[in-house]
């Protein structure tokens, strides 16, 4: 026997298939004699050398969990300051960073990282330390569910166990799955074809193993081709929705209503299924060009049977089959227990913020400037938990200086119409009144004091302020405070309109009018003073205690 072909004897025939037949094409020799012989050798030869190269590609490294984790949260771009959170919709995202340490075979293979969060970006992705770089990325998005377990499943030997409602004996016979999980579910058993659960009897599929290529956990798998094998340390990057953040503000006015002391969280958000224990956490204030782009996340469906009602053509009479009833504790047959139980979804947005704590928490999150951006970073570990919310202190100010103002926006209209005036607090953003830190958008409580009890006395809401901004909090209408708006009016044109504000509080107040146009004033009681925000026609006056002011104007046309 020639040397130089002791080594090409045919490989294993895969799935009990003959070569031959599976490969026609390579095999055109059908004589018998030398050149046959060796040519169809050779042809073995490279058929092995192509099975070995296919198994070496199956080689698969599992990392089950990073060894270090980074979560730095940004906000939903779309949702404004007064918005809650809502974490069963979080529009958010977050980019996570993972240390995890893997033993990488020689040749071709596949790294499965698991517990990565389920609303991850795979294009987004960058793992650094490959030491031959990333061939190819998936996310395996088939995950363990009963919809999913049934649809890997099909063709399978599974076991069908059936419970008699009369008398509790369970029966248990082998089943092949016949269709998948849309709707409804075939079976073959010894006595023939049926669909699952529309037998009337309570029945289940038991199996023996999980079927190859379904993952109990998100994953992302890349491929790489090592030289050598190695223990290597990678990084994972990547962006994930289903994340989001906000500050919350708690107010204390004192008595006067000139002073408050505010308090504020970091609250963050997680809607993902994953939970990332003892992470470095971050937060990052400002606004980020990003397209609004929201895409189904993967998740486990599941398993959902309709049985359709007997119809017939035939003019045979149709056996009509009495619906069993539901079990209901006095009738015999055998009791179901359910074993799960029912999570009710909690409004965090109904839950009063607690007030101002009388010292400073011992955590409390440190600023860094991140180009026009501002981050916010929890000094130690905290866990991101699953579909859960954190709170870290953000600030602490006492005795800020503030003034309360009763506002409206006059907008051109004909007719007439009055409107209650809204409570607003403003401020200004320096060291001078108690501030002098960027304050990032978030929702605010103010609370006030009756008999030596706080109560809430407003909510409102603030855009991110830098550091020199005026700082407004609205904190709603004032019902002692009314502006009434007429067109025409005692001693007034048919195009003049006459503006009465009056106050039936026992103290004077600060009253603003913002135009929605340009007017033209005819007229107004003494103390009235005009200017502008941002580019508004503003008119500012004082309205004395149980009194009223008066302004005549006129619209541009």
């Amino acid at each position: 026997m020639r040397s130089d072909l002791i080594n090409l004897a045919p490989p294993p025939q895969p799935f009990g298939l003959s070569l031959s037949k599976a490969f026609p094409f390579l095999f055109p020799f059908r004589k018998k004699g030398r050149a046959s012989t060796s040519s169809a050798r050779t042809v073995l030869g490279l058929c092995s050398l192509f099975f070995a190269h296919a198994a070496a590609a199956q080689q698969v490294t599992t990392s089950p969990a990073p060894s270090a984790v980074s979560v730095t949260m940004y906000r939903a771009p779309q949702r404004a300051a007064s918005e809650p959170i809502r974490l069963e919709w979080l529009n958010g995202y977050a980019l996570i960073t993972e240390t995890r340490t893997v033993t990488i075979p020689a040749g071709l293979s596949d790294i499965r990282f698991e517990g990565v969060a389920g609303g991850i970006l795979p294009e987004s992705a960058i793992v650094s330390g490959l030491p031959d770089g990333v061939a190819e990325k998936n996310q395996d998005a088939f995950l363990l569910s009963p919809a999913s377990l049934l649809d890997a499943s099909l063709g399978r030997r599974v076991h069908l166990r059936r419970t008699s409602r009369a008398t509790g004996a369970v029966r248990e016979e082998e089943a092949v799955v016949r269709s998948g999980a849309d709707g409804a579910v075939v079976v073959q058993t010894a006595t023939g074809y049926e669909a699952l659960r529309c037998t009337g009897l309570p029945e289940t599929i038991r199996y023996d193993r999980v079927p190859p290529g379904l993952s109990a956990r998100p994953t992302l798998s890349v491929r790489t081709e090592a030289k050598r094998r190695t223990r290597a340390t990678l990084t994972l990057s990547y962006l994930a929705s289903g994340f989001d953040w906000q500050a919350n503000y708690v107010g204390a006015l004192s008595p006067d209503g000139t002073r408050m002391d505010l308090f504020a969280w970091v609250t963050l958000a997680s809607g993902d299924e994953t939970s990332f224990p003892q992470a470095n956490t971050q937060a990052v204030a400002g606004r980020l060009n990003r397209s609004d782009e929201r895409r189904d996340r993967t998740q486990g469906q599941p398993l959902e049977l309709t049985c359709f009602p007997l119809g017939t053509t035939s003019d045979i009479p149709e056996t009509r089959f009495k619906r069993i009833e539901e079990f209901s504790g006095q009738s015999d047959g055998e009791e179901i227990v359910v074993t799960g139980s029912r999570v009710s979804a909690v409004s965090f947005a109904s839950v009063a913020p607690a007030p101002v704590p009388v010292a400073a928490p011992a955590i409390m999150v440190e600023q860094e400037e991140l180009g026009d951006l501002k981050l916010y970073r929890i000094p130690e570990p905290v866990t991101v938990a699953a579909m859960s919310q954190k709170q870290v202190a953000l600030l602490a100010k006492r005795g800020i200086a503030v003034a309360q103002v009763y506002r409206i926006n006059l907008p051109r209209y004909s007719g007439r119409e009055s409107m209650p005036a809204r409570r607003v607090y403003t401020s200004r953003n320096r060291i001078a009144e108690g501030l002098g830190v960027p304050l990032p958008a978030g929702r605010v409580a103010l609370f006030g004091r009756s008999e030596g009890q706080r109560i809430l006395v407003g909510e409102g809401s603030l855009d991110d302020r830098a550091v020199g901004e005026d700082v407004e909090i609205e904190a709603g209408a004032a019902t002692g405070v009314l502006a009434t708006a007429v067109k025409g009016g005692a001693g007034g044109g048919p195009e003049d309109h006459l503006l009465t504000v009056t106050n039936d509080r026992a103290e004077a107040v600060t009253f603003e009018a913002e135009f929605g146009g340009e007017p033209v004033g005819a007229g107004a009681d003494a103390g009235a003073a005009f200017g502008r925000r941002n580019g508004r026609l503003l008119w500012r006056v004082t309205v004395p205690a149980n009194g009223r002011v008066a302004l005549r104007y006129r619209w541009k046309s």
